[in-house]
């Protein structure tokens, strides 16, 4: 796809990538087949080729609408049109530049602006987003049913083994996972401990970044990757074998942290370092031998729901799967597997129609063979689907937990 810059773009790094990025699509049309919004509303403009276009015809006039502004928001980054696409086309790339110019050229209202501003930083610092669902969970029974389902239970956790090993990873604590489910890093730490891994934190380390750069507030992600750089760097300059995250989200943005900070003469090497030491927690576990786990693998068919992030992002779509067949749990086919089931960070609550239709899609699929409970690797998939299934959705990191695996036998 040829490009004529606009000559407020010309000359700028962003016009530049954008020019590179778009050279790669081919008008082939595929992406359409596997975009879940293009598939929900036949609006070409909501399918990852008519983005582009409007991207396009943005750079190249120098103005945008609140059309633009509007398709570009139905995206869920899913990145499902980038495994598709036969020209490697870095979609995901290209939406995140396309997004912030539409915030400079085409300003949202002021209330609009406000809710998003409030959602970044309501979310990304752990103690606030706490505070606000305790609130929520205080007042859950008073809550109508549609709103009760969507607010998680409070779970209480043990604290993590007191043994220290002499292999030591990084886990990420993640902003929202800590309160909303912390059952699932609590469950990795006595995993990784029967395997004889101890699992440090970095009290300084906060929200991974996704956030607030897939809001268009490149800057505040930034800085959410700088800290975090910060505080893990003397648990990797002492020899922190990976970092581990057990939210695939957050692990596609680790991943991403060299590419997007390499033009940060002080940090660009240390970013670099931290992606190519961070792991899903599923691949760490595939590495090693899993003889010594006691996993809970009674608790009947298990229907596996892998999110975007790790097969689209992370490129590892059958990871859960087969980690979970390896222990010798009962896995039941889903239909569709490579649709998103509309969390998609804050998508859930700033596109709710389109969410929910999303949601509903894919537990028809994922219950379409009679599972007894749903397994992902995220915490936003796993909320999101929780408030509609008819049947639990854990984190499978909570089906290989020893202490699960006990309780059930004493049941």
């Amino acid at each position: 796809m040829h490009l004529e810059l606009h000559p407020e773009f010309a000359a700028t790094d962003r016009g530049a990538q954008a020019g590179k990025l778009m050279s790669a699509c081919v008008h082939c049309g595929f992406c359409l087949a596997t975009c879940p919004t293009y598939l929900d509303t036949r609006d070409e403009r909501d399918s990852p080729r008519g983005r582009i276009y409007l991207i396009k015809q943005l750079l190249e006039t120098g103005q945008a609408s609140e059309q633009t502004r509007t398709h570009l928001d139905r995206c869920l980054s899913c990145r499902s049109c980038e495994t598709t696409c036969p020209s490697g086309m870095q979609y995901g790339q290209l939406l995140d530049i396309g997004r912030e110019l539409v915030e400079e050229i085409a300003p949202r209202p002021p209330l609009q602006a406000a809710w998003r501003w409030l959602l970044r930083k309501g979310i990304t610092r752990p103690s606030l987003f706490a505070l606000g669902l305790r609130l929520g969970q205080m007042l859950r029974p008073l809550l109508p049913r549609s709103l009760r389902a969507q607010v998680p239970p409070r779970v209480r956790v043990a604290a993590p083994p007191a043994g220290v090993h002499a292999r030591k990873m990084l886990l990420l604590q993640g902003c929202v996972q800590q309160a909303a489910t912390p059952a699932t890093n609590a469950a990795a730490h006595r995993v990784f401990d029967q395997l004889g891994i101890t699992l440090q934190s970095a009290p300084r380390a906060g929200c991974c970044g996704a956030v607030n750069y897939h809001l268009a507030a490149h800057g505040d992600g930034l800085d959410d990757m700088r800290r975090n750089i910060d505080a893990w760097w003397p648990a990797i300059e002492a020899g922190a074998e990976a970092i581990v995250s057990t939210a695939t989200g957050c692990g596609a943005m680790l991943a991403d942290y060299g590419r997007l900070l390499a033009a940060d003469p002080a940090y660009a090497a240390r970013a670099s370092r931290v992606a190519a030491l961070a792991r899903d927690a599923g691949e760490v576990l595939m590495a090693e031998d899993l003889g010594s786990l006691t996993a809970a693998t009674e608790v009947g068919r298990v229907a596996v729901h892998t999110p975007c992030s790790l097969q689209h992002g992370l490129k590892q779509p059958d990871l859960i799967a087969a980690l979970l067949a390896r222990v010798g749990f009962q896995l039941v086919a889903a239909p569709d597997s490579h649709l998103c089931c509309g969390s998609a960070g804050t998508y859930s609550i700033l596109e709710a129609d389109m969410s929910l239709r999303l949601r509903d899609r894919k537990l028809r699929a994922l219950q379409e063979n009679s599972p007894d409970l749903i397994a992902t690797g995220n915490v936003g998939c796993q909320l999101h689907l929780q408030a509609g299934a008819g049947v639990p959705v854990l984190h499978w990191m909570e089906l290989l937990d020893p202490a699960a695996a006990r309780s059930s036998r004493d049941g």
